[in-house]
């Protein structure tokens, strides 16, 4: 997915840490304000007001990068995850924790993204499609009912990892709200010829899944 404010021509090195930092700053500074102006986050970020202006010309190319840099962390965690080829289970739980956190750490831009939009704002459709296949495969692995439709599945995942993360208490860890998450949907979704407790025992301490 192509956004109006990826260059054309790979940067240098000190162009991509000055992006980045300028994106890190915006996202602190869009959690207490999201109203908040390209001035306010040139001050967050250290930098001169010019200097966000030539990498952003509007709060709206902003905005888009945010998204944009979601998308990519999305894509990192399915890649991660190896959705396409390891035991569903494993790779269900794993993209779970490694979402949470990322709801968590860019919740400011989490709120931008459009998931009906197939735009600049939108996921990228490529995420989209690997986790529909990996529901896909939960399903065919028996973890989920067989005749629960891998769209349907995903909006209540989805949903799932919306209110864990809103949720979240400080004191609890990402393997311990998506154990949770990983409950509710294996139970409300779940084929109930499996022995969940059994299947659950082992993802909240570890990878050992």
């Amino acid at each position: 997915m192509q956004s109006s404010f990826e260059p054309e021509r790979p940067l240098r090195a000190d162009a991509q840490h000055s992006i980045a930092r300028i994106l890190e700053a915006a996202e602190k500074v869009f959690v207490a304000d999201p109203r908040a102006s390209l001035e306010d986050v040139a001050r967050a970020a250290g930098v001169a007001r010019t200097t966000v202006h030539r990498r952003f010309v509007s709060r709206d190319d902003l905005h888009d990068a945010l998204v944009a840099t979601v998308n990519r962390r999305l894509r990192e965690a399915l890649d991660k995850a190896e959705v396409a080829t390891a035991p569903p289970l494993v790779a269900l739980y794993q993209l779970t924790v490694v979402t949470l956190e990322l709801k968590v750490d860019w919740r400011a831009s989490w709120q931008l993204v459009d998931f009906d939009s197939t735009g600049a704002r939108g996921i990228d459709p490529s995420a989209i499609a690997d986790l529909d296949l990996l529901l896909r495969r939960s399903r065919d692995a028996g973890l989920l009912q067989p005749d629960v439709d891998a769209e349907w599945a995903r909006g209540i995942y989805l949903a799932l990892i919306h209110e864990a993360s809103a949720r979240r208490r400080a004191s609890e860890s990402a393997s311990q709200s998506a154990y949770r998450v990983m409950k509710t949907l294996l139970v409300g979704l779940g084929n109930p010829e499996h022995d969940l407790e059994s299947l659950l025992s082992r993802p909240a301490n570890g990878r050992d899944l």
